[in-house]
């Protein structure tokens, strides 16, 4: 025997002949919880059709075996010579349902995608109706990466199923002792770790953190220990964390805030004025809140844990509205800004408090207003600013300057701490920061900086590969896409449909794909993308695979400003005229009426090359880039203005599907 996270192990040979009384013992004391009478039938029941199925193999069995990514079990793991087979019990069931299947290609694809031992081995998922009237309902058909798309079966055709596959599947023999000893490195969605936090104030059991390289745990560490030695001090703090694109900020935030969501006086917020973000995430918590508890007595109402969740995670701007309804200082000792190079600046914010909110005398900055109504405690505070780099995307956004402009022209008693990468042009902070040096205390921290990207866990260089792509750095571009393409593959192709059935066959499970594209991506409606059709983020990202509205359902395409700060496993990112290539660069273009503009505001440019890096790096596990043909009957569509980015595109070295 050896340990891991498996309430039963063993080879089968011992299996088979250790008395169904004495596994299910294991079982229950492994498992460490009470007993319920429907759960112990429900392991007799696998016990003694295990027994009957595999008699005659050699492998090595496990049973009710841990994912933490995806918070459940799996009832049996059966290792067997060079297969993995992942066995799903619906225990009296005689209807194969598609979310069961989708259950356990999950299981295989979570093996696949972050188990070590199971990066190169053949997993074969079986989902088993117990009660079934057929013994084979689907036959064995490969899916991607050695992982073979749900089977179904009756109890009687497990053995059929595993007897055929070891006949048609070729592969070497692997050791279960060493498969079941190897590490797990999880990488959750920005929705499953919050749902974590939110239910159990931990995402330590999902979450990994490879040696040698920044984590989120040591950003969070670094950044609580600031917080409070303000707190122990009575000082005022604000505190910079930067890091590439899906590097973690946002969960670094989240993680703060959870952590101090029940400490009174140390009470934090997580603030973001990203709405479709907010909305996202407040939905997926309720209804993950609701499901986990519905059954309780009495049951909870679905809008009491909505204002519980609004409490946790708010729009920054309905924050900032209520620091002008009252001279107050604010609850909240602790505030997280999420995206905060986005908050508006002085004429954005002026302009919005005049018009909208009746306030004629409002004249601030958002992060000069958000900073002065924390200075209004008259003890301490902490204001956390996660930075991203090139994601300003819309007009009256700051960037980080306006913050450090604040602090020095207003708030210079307030210590500033800064992620050591602050300085990088993409921050385009330099010249603020030299200034705040000669009047603030200012010091840097390097533990502030997520160097790597979590979201791309199939390889950390895709942020880097974007970048360079974006300044048309054509080799450089290459060689970071030598390096990634064979672990996360990118194409291209000029049919659209062919871009969805790409799509389509490399999205399993419950896994999450969608086309994606810029909203000034104007003349994509001849293709049925209109991005002016407003899209609901809450349903485009939650709504199960066979709901239109979903984006796996792929007829509706979202925009930078859906997607910012969420992810997709699968991505289509549909390339329109708006920014081309020229022998001088990139060319910047807006529709307007009935043709294209040329755009010659510096900050605008900026916004649009930046909306094209955040729709190329939402994909956490491939791409496929879509670049029109074009229309020579169409004036506004004429091929010469796409045939040169998708030539740049062929020339980086992007494979193209026909």
């Amino acid at each position: 025997m050896f340990k891991l996270n498996a309430y039963y192990s063993a080879p089968l040979a011992q299996f088979l002949e250790t008395s169904d009384h004495e596994i299910l013992g294991a079982m229950a004391h492994n498992g460490n919880f009470s007993l319920e009478l429907a759960q112990r039938n429900a392991w007799v029941s696998e016990i003694k059709i295990l027994k009957d199925q595999l008699d005659g193999l050699d492998g090595y069995l496990f049973l009710e075996f841990e994912v933490p990514r995806l918070g459940s079990r799996i009832d049996a793991v059966l290792a067997l010579g060079h297969l993995l087979f992942i066995l799903e019990f619906k225990v009296g069931e005689s209807v194969i349902h598609n979310s069961d299947l989708n259950q356990a290609w999950d299981y295989a694809l979570d093996l696949k995608n972050f188990h070590e031992g199971s990066h190169q081995l053949t997993i074969i998922p079986i989902l088993i109706a117990t009660n079934s009237a057929k013994a084979s309902h689907l036959a064995l058909e490969h899916h991607r990466d050695g992982i073979l798309r749900p089977v179904a079966c009756s109890a009687e055709g497990i053995s059929a199923i595993i007897q055929s596959a070891l006949k048609i599947i070729e592969g070497r023999a692997f050791s279960a002792e060493v498969w079941a000893q190897s590490v797990y490195k999880p990488t959750p969605t920005i929705i499953e770790a919050a749902q974590r936090l939110f239910a159990e104030n931990s995402v330590d059991a999902i979450t990994r953190s490879d040696a040698g390289k920044q984590n989120l745990a040591v950003t969070a560490k670094s950044v609580e220990q600031i917080v409070a030695q303000a707190e122990a001090q009575k000082n005022k703090v604000i505190i910079f964390v930067t890091g590439v694109p899906g590097a973690g900020k946002t969960l670094v935030g989240l993680t703060i805030a959870t952590n101090k969501r029940d400490q009174g006086a140390s009470h934090a917020v997580f603030l973001s004025g990203n709405g479709p973000l907010v909305d996202v995430l407040n939905e997926a918590l309720t209804q993950d809140e609701y499901e986990r508890t519905k059954d309780q007595v009495p049951k909870p109402r679905k809008g009491d844990i909505r204002q519980k969740v609004k409490a946790f995670i708010q729009n920054v701007h309905h924050f900032r509205d209520d620091g002008v309804r009252s001279l107050a200082a604010p609850s909240d000792h602790v505030v997280i800004f999420d995206e905060a190079q986005r908050a508006w600046n002085k004429k954005m914010t002026s302009d919005f408090m005049q018009r909208k909110k009746g306030q004629k005398d409002f004249d601030f900055s958002e992060p000069e207003f958000l900073i002065s109504y924390m200075d209004r405690r008259d003890d301490w505070a902490a204001v956390i600013c996660l930075v991203g780099g090139g994601q300003e995307i819309n007009r009256g956004e700051a960037g980080i300057s306006a913050w450090l402009d604040a602090v020095r022209e207003k708030f210079s008693d307030w210590e500033v701490y800064l992620s050591d990468s602050l300085t990088d042009k993409e921050y385009a902070a330099g010249n603020a920061i030299a200034h705040l040096e000669g009047v603030s205390k200012v010091r840097y921290d390097s533990d502030l900086h997520l160097k790597t990207s979590i979201r791309s866990f199939r390889s950390e260089n895709v942020s880097n590969f974007v970048k360079a792509l974006l300044d048309i750095e054509t080799k450089l571009a290459q060689e970071h896409l030598g390096e990634l393409h064979k672990k996360f593959p990118i194409y291209i192709t000029r049919n659209l449909d062919a871009a969805k059935s790409w799509i389509k066959r490399q999205t399993g499970g419950t896994e999450r794909s969608g086309i994606v594209a810029s909203s000034g991506a104007q003349r994509l409606r001849p293709h049925a993308i209109d991005v002016r059709i407003p899209i609901n983020p809450c349903h485009w990202f939650l709504k199960p695979s066979d709901d239109i509205r979903s984006s796996n359902f792929m007829e509706e395409a979202a925009t930078e400003f859906h997607v910012q700060g969420l992810e997709l496993d699968w991505v289509c990112v549909n390339w329109d005229a708006d920014l081309r290539l020229s022998p001088d660069g990139w060319n910047y273009h807006s529709f307007r009426g009935n043709g294209w503009q040329n755009v010659h505001n510096k900050d605008r440019r900026r916004y649009l090359l930046n909306s094209y890096r955040v729709l190329l790096t939402r994909a956490r596990q491939g791409m496929i880039i879509f670049v029109p043909p074009g229309n020579k009957e169409d004036a506004t569509r004429l091929p010469e203005y796409y045939d040169a980015t998708f030539n740049y595109l062929i020339e980086i070295g992007l494979p193209r599907i026909p």
